[in-house]
């Protein structure tokens, strides 16, 4: 069995079994015994070893934003004025109470933070602005820009399997 250079602790078949759950989390141990080529028992250990292990975080259903009146998708990059401890954690304490924030990442060159924020309209985005953002109080600078369309949306690590790929 060939092992995962990145990870020796993975297998193909571990890799195989996120690969599917990763495409489809409401797998049924049957389907996912069949998918990967393990009976149900071995299938289900290796299942239960990787979210113990926290290969697997949590399972979440994909919803459309659009469909629920978030129409406007806006990339926000802050620079902050100040770096220390203190105003780092209160900064990110305060990004993630605002439900608008979808993610949010501490980057390297110019800009400190970099967001991903859902909004219903421009409006609703001047009131993140000020509600939240300006509420922080450290910020220096903040470039935002809006997306048009989205392009592409991958929410998975692992390639799926081929088979599925020519099916897309």
């Amino acid at each position: 069995m060939t092992q995962n250079i990145a990870n020796p602790d993975l297998d193909a078949l571990d890799l195989k079994i996120l690969a599917a759950l990763q495409e489809n989390c409401r797998l049924t141990l049957a389907e996912l015994s069949e998918h990967v080529g393990l009976s149900q028992s071995p299938c289900l250990r290796r299942w239960r070893r990787l979210e113990e292990e926290g290969y697997i975080t949590g399972y979440t259903a994909l919803v459309d934003a659009r469909k629920l009146g978030r129409k406007m998708m806006a990339f926000v990059e802050i620079k902050l004025a100040i770096h220390s401890d203190e105003a780092i954690e209160l900064f990110e304490r305060a990004i993630a109470q605002a439900p608008q924030v979808q993610e949010c990442f501490l980057m390297t060159g110019q800009r400190d933070y970099f967001l991903r924020v859902l909004v219903d309209d421009l409006d609703a985005y001047d009131d993140f602005v000020k509600t939240v953002l300006r509420s922080v109080g450290n910020i220096s600078s903040m470039e935002t820009s809006f997306a048009l369309r989205e392009v592409e949306m991958r929410p998975r690590v692992l390639e799926p399997h081929p088979s599925r790929r020519a099916r897309q």
